[in-house]
């Protein structure tokens, strides 16, 4: 393993063994029971992953995608079925809080009996206590048996102690959103400084805008299948093509199933013509965009982006997209604290009972800051048919800080109660707000400050 690696995982394969009865699995652990017993799940198949010392790593994908078992076999929780993993560096692993605590304990024996289990000794424990005890923040109850303690509480004393065991490499399982939002602010700041230390990370969460914000590099799992790695916004705008099934994915027996970038342009691509070659004929490809000229000024629209992600099932399209300020006047400069209008043009290739018309604005992270759509306005409930054209527009008022952001479109819609994507734009539109003034934040809450002398 290259020095500067600290995790590296190579053709792990894991299979777990599902029973039809309790009793089978243990007939099963004597050599005693018929493969018929048992259906065989394939969790991880074939999965490399290389993360290198210093890197913030997180790991997206559906539920069953085997991000927790990844983890755990990293963490030698679990054993693989096949394959290898090797790591550099003392890991400290929020995976199930509290496992290992024993409920007959109080808190401070917990906190040395869970310090030990890691490979610390008393003596480090010790030096490491006032530290724990402070984070967790349970008062006395730390000396009462933790079977007594709300799960609340049991979930900031495991926190504290996993968090505050100074590790190398840090393992995150879904449990930065523990306890009151004070601690969850706690956990968060403490994840930052980790970062900032330069310590290693690899971070599992549901939470996108958290592995936009902290993740240097992103890895998309689906089915035990490791689809593609890259930039959190590249991977999480695949996740979530993957999520409404517009993504086209690789066999279950595919051993060469990581994509690279090349690739995954490719297979966004072809998801798109798959879907949408209806409308192909009459719609603009995405190098013809780059060219797309202004109809009010004549003039190049370099506002809009040629790398466009784009997909759906082809029941509708959207045709146009722009925005105007507050005189009208099409634009990708927007004045802080003035009004404007996202602007949209759909033509319906199929009839539709209730077509949801939607934006958003994302940073240049990828984050998602802000957006709405016609049935949250409760603007637009009405069936379309074939054929149909329909104009929408939002209007509202610019409060986002000066800066640079990304706008996305969407003609969404239920089919039989199964969410379903008509057609989407990522990232389609560059838009710049222009401000004199910034607060903190996204956005300004417009605060009216007054300073005036005081009443003796």
């Amino acid at each position: 393993m290259d020095k500067d690696t600290a995790i590296e995982v190579r053709n792990l394969t894991k299979i777990y063994k599902l029973y039809d009865k309790p009793i089978d699995r243990l007939k099963d652990s004597l050599g005693l029971v018929r493969k018929d017993r048992y259906k065989e799940h394939l969790a991880l198949n074939n999965v490399n992953l290389t993360v290198k010392k210093g890197e913030t790593v997180g790991i997206i994908g559906t539920n069953g995608s085997g991000k927790s078992t990844i983890l755990k076999i990293i963490t030698g929780v679990l054993s693989p079925s096949s394959g290898e993993v090797n790591v550099d560096g003392h890991i400290s692993a929020l995976l199930e809080l509290g496992a290992g605590f024993n409920m007959e304990y109080n808190g401070i024996d917990n906190i040395y009996l869970n310090g030990m289990m890691i490979g610390f000794s008393e003596e480090e424990i010790t030096k490491r206590l006032d530290s724990i005890l402070e984070f967790a923040d349970i008062g006395d109850y730390v000396y009462q048996p933790v079977k007594t303690y709300s799960s609340g509480m049991f979930v900031r004393l495991a926190f504290a102690v996993a968090i505050n065991i100074d590790p190398e490499i840090l393992i995150v399982d879904e449990a930065l959103s523990v306890g009151d939002v004070f601690f969850q602010a706690k956990c968060y700041h403490k994840f930052e400084e980790f970062k900032k230390q330069g310590k290693t990370i690899l971070f599992v969460s549901h939470d996108l805008s958290s592995i936009s914000k902290y993740c240097d590099r992103a890895v998309l799992l689906n089915q035990g299948v490791l689809l593609g790695e890259g930039t959190p916004k590249k991977m999480i705008d695949i996740y979530k093509q993957v999520l409404v099934g517009q993504y086209p994915l690789p066999s279950a027996g595919d051993t060469e199933n990581l994509l690279d970038d090349e690739q995954i342009r490719e297979a966004a691509a072809k998801a798109s013509d798959k879907s949408d070659s209806k409308t192909k004929s009459d719609t603009k490809s995405k190098s013809d965009k780059s060219d797309k000229t202004d109809t009010a000024t004549g003039k190049p629209d370099t506002a809009t982006n040629p790398d466009t992600l784009e997909y759906g099932d082809g029941a509708a399209s959207i045709e146009e997209y722009y925005v105007t300020d507050d005189r009208g006047t099409r634009t990708n400069s927007i004045i802080k604290g003035s009004e404007f209008t996202v602007h949209m043009k759909v033509r319906f290739r199929q009839a539709v009972a209730a077509p949801i018309f939607a934006f958003t604005f994302k940073n240049i992270m990828g984050i998602e800051i802000t957006g709405t759509n016609s049935m949250v306005e409760k603007a637009f409930l009405d069936p379309v048919d074939a054929g149909d054209v329909k104009e929408i527009s939002f209007t509202q008022k610019m409060t986002l800080q000066g800066g640079e952001y990304l706008i996305s479109f969407g003609v969404t819609g239920f089919e039989q109660n199964d969410f379903t994507v008509y057609h989407r734009l990522y990232d389609a539109l560059n838009i710049t707000v222009v401000s004199d003034k910034n607060t903190v934040g996204y956005y300004d809450m417009e605060s009216k400050c007054v300073v005036q002398d005081a009443k003796e």
